[in-house]
């Protein structure tokens, strides 16, 4: 029940539209979205207090959006992660991705294993990617796993899921309130902050004010003080 957000997740929503709004492509605003996602990352691994920094990276169902569109963030994934290996590596950053990965290029799941296993020993900021990510197929997922395992319990289907840590504090960017099927299960008693601040232009001064209202909040968890 601490008030420091030991777990930190993003919605990181705004990247087109910020890109549209200075009449650029939207690939522009995806360019822009992976440095902020560098910033505030390096961030979080400077802050010894925050263990875990989750990101909505692609969800189940961005599929839906133009096929250009998507495979220009499939290349942009691969190129980002080969890119930013220094910086896990310097920063003692682990990288652990959440998602169903099956659906991905051979090419992209050998860099995502290859980053994951050459940080496994990193000991600080573990930051993890929501990779074609849904919160109900997540639970589902966990749900077939443990079908021939008995009665399901709070604490089996936990272990079961991708993530198995609860969120302290969850961020969206862009304006829209709602959670768009991220973490559903882990974000159960998190505080949800909501920003009108579209995520290219997101910054570590805005992050540090939110987390600095999360610390003024009683956190009860169905209880009484």
């Amino acid at each position: 029940m601490s008030n420091q957000p030991c777990h930190i997740a993003i919605i990181m929503d705004g990247n087109g539209r910020w890109a549209e709004s200075k009449g650029e492509n939207r690939t522009f605003g995806h360019e822009r979205g992976a440095e902020v996602v560098r910033t505030i990352t390096t961030y979080c691994a400077n802050h010894s207090d925050i263990h875990r920094l989750t990101l909505y990276a692609f969800s189940t169902e961005n599929w839906k959006r133009p096929k250009l569109e998507v495979e220009f963030l499939m290349k942009l994934l691969e190129r980002y992660l080969k890119n930013e290996k220094i910086t896990y590596l310097s920063g003692n950053i682990r990288f652990e991705p959440i998602g169903d990965l099956s659906i991905f290029s051979k090419s992209l799941r050998k860099v995502i294993d290859d980053i994951q296993n050459a940080t496994a020993a990193c000991t600080g900021l573990l930051q993890s990617l929501a990779l074609n990510y849904g919160g109900r197929d997540e639970i589902v997922r966990a749900a077939n796993a443990l079908r021939d395992s008995g009665a399901l319990t709070v604490e089996s289907v936990g272990k079961a899921l991708d993530c198995q840590h609860d969120v302290d504090l969850l961020i969206r960017t862009g304006g829209d309130h709602r959670l768009s099927n991220f973490l559903l299960w882990q974000a159960a008693y998190a505080e949800l902050f909501f920003t009108n601040t579209l995520w290219p232009e997101f910054s570590v001064d805005e992050l540090e004010a939110i987390i600095k209202k999360f610390k003024t909040v009683e956190r009860r968890f169905g209880g009484l003080n």
